[in-house]
């Protein structure tokens, strides 16, 4: 069983970086959610580690993902050079990307239409990426979180929503092309430079539907508070309002079951767990009013 105890991990990134010839000390957490991701201090290396055994694949995909956009000069982080990219310690998978320039500055929902139409251009064809999975992926999650004992009712419900929801998918026309996809597009999965702005966080990379690429910043904004209407921006842009489409109340859906579930590894203090409980609480009674709030 994989394990998302601080101690633990960082010793996962001190063993990963040895067996690489990296220095590990004065490494800093960046953020611990899907993975475990470090800034080395001593060289400009961004460390990933996979903390859920069902995301193990996925960080292949984000390897194949950077070197696929790279070569149609579509802007995004480089696996570090000279670096063996796919560490295996223990049950965790650990990745090395170069450190981008980040000026700080937040990316725009323009900014983040005028990419994922660049990234939409790609051709899937040779491209070594897995087929879009949603519910596979979610069953995953709930499966992982079963053997860490959390509240059977709660992965029951969970699971009983995935099941609606695939069926639900099976019945959708979708408008737009099929081809590659980010899986979580959204402008925090961009790093502005002082080169321009640039994808990061391709774990999710596959070939599927591009609607399920507009879905993140509709959910964000109708579930999360909000003063920019990213939405209106990124549909003006991209030309495509992914809620007018009658598809998208199974994607909102999906996706909403998809910011639930990712809590369940993460969720070990009182504000992450009072945050799952009052998702876990909008699935349930079918609420899609009630505000939420991050975990961190």
């Amino acid at each position: 069983m994989l394990t998302t105890d601080h101690t633990t991990i960082r010793a996962v990134l001190a063993r990963a970086c040895a067996r690489v010839g990296l220095d590990d000390s004065g490494a800093r957490v960046v953020r611990c959610v899907n993975n475990a991701v470090y800034r080395l201090e001593r060289h400009p290396i961004i460390v990933r580690i996979t903390l859920t055994p069902g995301l193990r694949r996925r960080a292949l995909a984000a390897v194949e993902a950077a070197r696929l956009l790279d070569r149609h000069r579509v802007p995004v982080v480089q696996p570090a050079h000279g670096v063996p990219q796919i560490v295996h310690v223990e049950e965790h998978v650990v990745t090395f990307w170069l450190r981008a320039a980040d000026t700080g500055r937040t990316p725009t929902a323009s900014e983040l239409a005028r990419l994922l139409r660049r990234l939409h251009r790609v051709p899937p064809a040779g491209a070594a990426l897995p087929r879009w999975d949603p519910v596979t992926d979610l069953r995953t999650r709930i499966h992982d979180a079963r053997t860490r004992g959390w509240p059977e009712a709660d992965l029951d419900l969970l699971a009983r929503r995935c099941d609606a929801v695939e069926k639900a998918l099976s019945k959708i026309r979708y408008q737009l092309p099929e081809g590659v996809i980010h899986g979580d597009a959204q402008v925090g999965n961009l790093i502005a430079t002082p080169g321009g702005v640039i994808w990061c966080d391709l774990d999710t990379a596959c070939i599927g539907p591009r609607e399920w690429d507009l879905v993140p910043v509709a959910v964000r904004q109708l579930r999360f508070q909000h003063r920019t209407d990213q939405q209106s921006q990124l549909a003006d842009a991209y030309g495509f309002d992914v809620t007018r489409w009658p598809g998208f109340a199974v994607l909102r859906e999906l996706r909403e079951l998809k910011l639930a579930a990712v809590g369940l590894p993460i969720a070990r203090d009182a504000r992450s767990r009072i945050e799952l409980r009052r998702r876990l609480h909008s699935i349930r009674t079918g609420d899609t009013t009630t505000r939420w709030t991050p975990y961190h």
